[in-house]
């Protein structure tokens, strides 16, 4: 079997035992995403009904985005302070497979269950706002990973940040509320909005489920963009990641929690 296989199946196997084994902790996570859309999209008919219900469809789809957005780069950081906290960070590094090739692997791993999770919370919002957006599964996945390794990216540098300084969870809430702006900026109105992560994603991920649009029809040079953004985003995040572990092991700090 292919060693990249074995890898994937390894660490796939350590994830659904990891979820199993706090499955409280799983479903309570999932169920407060489907509480808090809900509570927006309530409170917000309550409050504001005629305006909720023009954007219903650019609401679900940028929760939609926003929350795969946070899990595909926090999840990352997490993984690698719990291998701290298991003494297990420093067997990584020594994997014969190379410490950064583990690390991309569960964040292949990660983006799939972000991905899993965000379709199951979509039909769910789907549901219950009775507004059913064109899903061409083909379209949804390209564009949603184009959109979201940027944000991959972003977590590559908070991990290798987090092999040095180790705490920087305080920052989350900060880079989960620039999330919430970057999906809801003007790229329409202003061309260069289209430079920032996330921004033309959206834009573009927007216009697949609520205009249905498939992929080979969207405007080349945004999609070309898109690519673009993603392959210069996700670079350099690995190359942060590659720099936070050498001064880690410099430091010998790599396995201290």
């Amino acid at each position: 079997m292919n060693r990249h296989l074995i890898l994937f199946r390894v660490i796939a196997s350590k994830s659904v035992t990891l979820s199993r084994r706090y499955l409280v902790n799983t479903v309570v996570g999932f169920v407060t995403l489907y509480v808090f859309f809900a509570l927006i999209f309530f409170g917000g008919q309550f409050v504001a009904e005629e305006l909720i219900s023009r954007s219903v469809g650019p609401l679900v789809v940028g929760y939609f985005l926003f929350t795969m957005a946070v899990s595909a780069y926090a999840d990352l950081t997490h993984d690698l302070t719990d291998e701290a906290q298991w003494g297990t960070l420093e067997q990584l590094s020594m994997s014969p497979f190379g410490f950064t090739e583990v690390v991309a692997m569960k964040t292949v791993v990660n983006l799939l269950g972000t991905f899993a999770t965000g379709m199951v919370l979509l039909v769910l919002m789907m549901a219950t706002t009775g507004t059913w957006l064109t899903i061409a599964p083909l379209s949804v996945v390209v564009v949603g990973v184009l959109t979201l390794l940027p944000v991959v990216g972003l977590g590559f540098v908070f991990g290798g940040a987090a092999l040095v300084y180790k705490q920087i969870e305080k920052v989350f809430p900060l880079i989960q509320l620039s999330f919430a702006g970057l999906i809801a900026l003007p790229v329409q109105d202003y061309a260069l909005l289209k430079l920032l992560p996330m921004s033309l994603g959206s834009h573009v991920l927007q216009r697949v489920m609520t205009d249905g649009l498939r992929v080979w029809e969207l405007p080349v040079f945004d999609l070309g963009l898109l690519v673009g953004q993603s392959v210069v985003y996700l670079a350099i995040g690995l190359l942060v990641f590659r720099v936070g572990t050498a001064e880690a092991r410099k430091r010998g700090v790599l396995g201290h929690y």
